[in-house]
């Protein structure tokens, strides 16, 4: 049950991070899993730390070291001294707090507080060490090589410095890491290979190497860019400065330090800069780049806005409902931080067969170089260059960087589009479901009732409308707005009703235009007004559609008639279709009644299981597992958390209450039921890019380790078995980016 442990691991960082046991720090110059295994291998071997976990994805480390804060400085030495740069991203640190207040106060913008900034873009790229370091190496070897032809006697002591330049840092890096724990890195690699290379007299290839290794290292670092930016654009969603009310007047103060409670102005065009309720003002709100809807709402007093979405027409007052570190915005990063942080089991083994791989790889290089020469009396040179090649051809980076590199991507992509995974094991998971449960009440359903009919009897439909409307206006009851809903709709001007009363779960009664008027219930109004056989069967029909029948006495006469119904989401049956079509075997599950379940199901085309308490909901899904199914299970309310908790992935549906979301492995921001079919697709298409990415990484060392044994490549070549295909398969992964939902 991998998606299990992940969500309990979500839950833990999500609630610990805030206290005094965990400490988080962004790490430049971190661009492959190779380096954060270094990384969280040295941190580990410190006294007084009890847990590392390390994102490349998002440049970042938690630290899990007990009460112990003054472990900072040994843990910053440590990562310095493998050659990474560090800062300290602690959301209880107050200096840094106040210094990022101090930075907005005098003129900058909130974005330069250290808790969101990032080290690489704080500094120029062309500052960057690995930069620096890149173009004095390719600089050195461009001399080095024409001073050779120049002086050719003096071309191997040329090619020597040039190598010096880049080998000494590298080397540097590799005895850090062998002694922090990690004797077999990359560097290391590198440098057993490239001393090698010198000893045999291959020094111009030796340097070559060296070079080209520091521009696959570089070319990785860009990539693992690409892929931070996506992370990056979400924060840069919310405005960085906000119109608050204070004092009867309106001043600019950073998003940052808006509190629960605060009113704020937004003006047309300007980004939402905090979750909230509109207060006052009506306007079209664009929701896209936080959900996804391409179609903007329409928002007026007490409807809830988002941080990051664009105001549209007119300026709104809005009352501040979240703090900045708690708004939707923040929470979507922070999910998908936690997400790929949460490793998937393919990457799992992946790591697990790594730890044996690159030891015997430097097993099998010795014997490369040394057996032939041994046994056969073959040349030493020839083959101890075959050897270093070997090395080189070795290197796990590739192999390892596969499966993150495209997870990564994935979960960034589905964020983009409001589908929110907690980790790659739910990444993994979703692709292989074969049965998905969903609740009724607001998720295949817009979790409201509608009109569906007027009917006239003795009134045409209008009036009866109209008069329906008059009675339930200033009523917040669910039926009572959707009657006053459709009056709005067809544009009818609603008269006012006097002595107005409510008739105890029967109705409503009134005066409108000095005639009595009811509206209630077929058997309340039957009371003192019989139906007709052919009232009661028209009544009865629309009961079985699973409608809600409200029926209109004015005067003693039946008017007419309202029927109403918690309609299906827009998309709900095609997003089902989608399921099936891909062999998905779909369910209702509801605790609704059965006529009104059924009746919903037969317009969807879904089996059905009403009248259910939460625990037979999460009974059923247990047996579907039983069978030997993997199911998923899609609600959005507190009655459907423990079937979201007992499915293999639970996924919330877009406005459902926090104990779904915290319950669930998976989220849909916008409440589309063919969302559920879009992340089952991304999960298959990021499974299918690992696959890819893997047989990349492997096909390469394997073709470059029988042409190195043929004789027909050397180490100029085999450098790009390593560093070429790790750009490959980030290359590949990150065209997940671009990943879009069908339709």
């Amino acid at each position: 049950m991998a998606p299990k442990h992940s969500r309990r691991r979500g839950t833990e960082v999500s609630t610990t991070i805030q206290t005094a046991r965990k400490s988080r720090y962004q790490v430049e110059g971190m661009d492959c899993a190779g380096c954060a295994q270094k990384i969280d291998s040295a941190v580990r071997r410190i006294p007084g730390v009890e847990d590392v976990s390390v994102s490349v994805v998002s440049g970042t480390m938690t630290v899990d070291h007990g009460a112990q804060r003054e472990l900072e400085p040994e843990i910053t030495k440590q990562v310095t001294r493998l050659g990474y740069r560090i800062e300290p991203l602690d959301p209880g640190n107050r200096a840094a707090s106040a210094a990022a207040a101090e930075r907005v106060e005098s003129g900058g913008s909130a974005a330069d507080a250290p808790a969101s900034a990032k080290l690489e873009r704080s500094t120029a790229w062309w500052r960057r060490p690995a930069v620096q370091l890149t173009i004095a190496c390719g600089a050195a070897f461009a001399v080095a090589f024409g001073a050779g032809k120049a002086v050719p006697q003096y071309e191997n002591w040329f090619f020597g410095l040039a190598l010096l330049v880049g080998l000494v840092p590298i080397a540097r890096r590799a005895l850090a890491a062998a002694l922090a724990g990690t004797p077999f890195s990359i560097e290391m690699l590198m440098t057993i290979a490239a001393v090698g290379a010198v000893i045999i007299g291959a020094v111009e290839e030796a340097s070559a190497v060296i070079f080209l290794f520091l521009v696959g290292e570089l070319l990785e670092g860009v990539a693992a860019d690409r892929s931070r930016a996506s992370i990056r654009g979400l924060a840069d969603l919310v405005p960085k400065l906000a119109r608050v009310e204070r004092a009867g007047a309106v001043e600019e103060v950073p998003a940052e330090r808006l509190s629960v409670g605060d009113i704020i102005q937004v003006r047309p065009g300007d980004r939402i800069a905090a979750d909230g309720e509109v207060l006052s003002g009506t306007s079209s709100v664009n929701e896209a780049p936080v959900t996804g809807e391409s179609v903007p709402k329409t928002k007026a007093a007490g409807d809830p806005v988002f941080a990051g979405t664009v105001n549209g027409d007119a300026t709104l007052r809005i009352r501040v409902t979240a703090a900045a570190e708690d708004n939707t915005i923040a929470r979507v990063i922070k999910l998908v931080e936690e997400a790929q942080e949460s490793k998937a089991p393919t990457e799992r083994f992946i790591n697990r067969f790594s730890r044996y791989y690159t030891p015997g790889v430097v097993v099998l290089a010795a014997l490369v170089a040394t057996v032939p020469p041994l046994a056969v009396g073959a040349s030493w040179a020839e083959w101890v260059y075959k050897g270093l090649a070997i090395l080189l051809i070795g290197c796990p980076c590739a192999l390892v960087i596969s499966t993150p590199a495209a997870i990564a991507a994935a979960l960034a992509a589905g964020a983009r589009r409001g589908l929110l995974m907690k980790g790659g094991a739910v990444l993994e998971g979703a692709g292989s479901l074969q049965a998905i449960a969903f609740d009724k009440t607001g998720t295949l359903t817009e979790g409201k009732p509608k009109v569906t009919d007027v009917i006239g009897f003795d009134r045409n439909e209008r009036d009866v409308l109209r008069l329906a409307a008059a009675l339930e206006r200033g009523s917040n009851h669910p039926l009572a707005l959707s009657i006053l809903e459709r009056a709005a709709e067809e544009g009818i001007e609603i008269p006012d009703a006097e002595d107005t009363a409510a008739l105890g779960g029967k109705g409503v009664t009134g005066v409108i235009d000095g005639r009595s008027v009811l509206l209630g219930s077929p058997k309340a109004v039957g009371e003192r007004q019989p139906l007709s056989p052919e009232q009661l069967q028209k009544f009865a029909a629309l009961n079985e559609e699973g409608k809600t029948v409200s029926v209109l006495l004015a005067d003693g006469k039946i008017a007419g008639a309202i029927a109403m119904r918690d309609e299906p989401r827009p998309d709900a049956r095609a997003g089902l279709a989608r399921l099936k079509d891909e062999g998905i075997r779909t369910l209702m599950l509801t605790g609704d009644n059965r006529r009104t379940a059924e009746a919903i199901g037969r317009s969807l085309g879904i089996d059905v299981q009403a009248e259910l308490l939460p625990a037979d909901k999460s009974r059923v899904v247990n047996e579907l597992r039983a069978k030997g199914l993997k199911v998923g299970k899609v609600g959005d309310g507190i009655n459907d958390a423990p079937a979201l908790a007992a499915a293999d992935i639970g996924i919330a549906m877009g406005g459902g209450t926090d104990v779904a979301l915290e319950t669930a492995d998976a989220a849909i921001l916008h409440g589309r039921v063919g969302d559920v079919a879009a992340m089952v697709d991304l999960s298959r298409r990021a499974m299918a890019n690992i696959h890819q990415n893997i047989a990349i990484a492997i096909g390469l060392k394997v073709l470059f380790f029988v042409t190195t044994i043929a004789g027909i490549t050397g180490l100029w070549p085999a450098i790009l078995a390593d560093t070429g295909a790790t750009v490959l398969v980030t290359a590949n992964a990150m065209r997940l980016l671009a990943w879009k939902p069908r339709g």
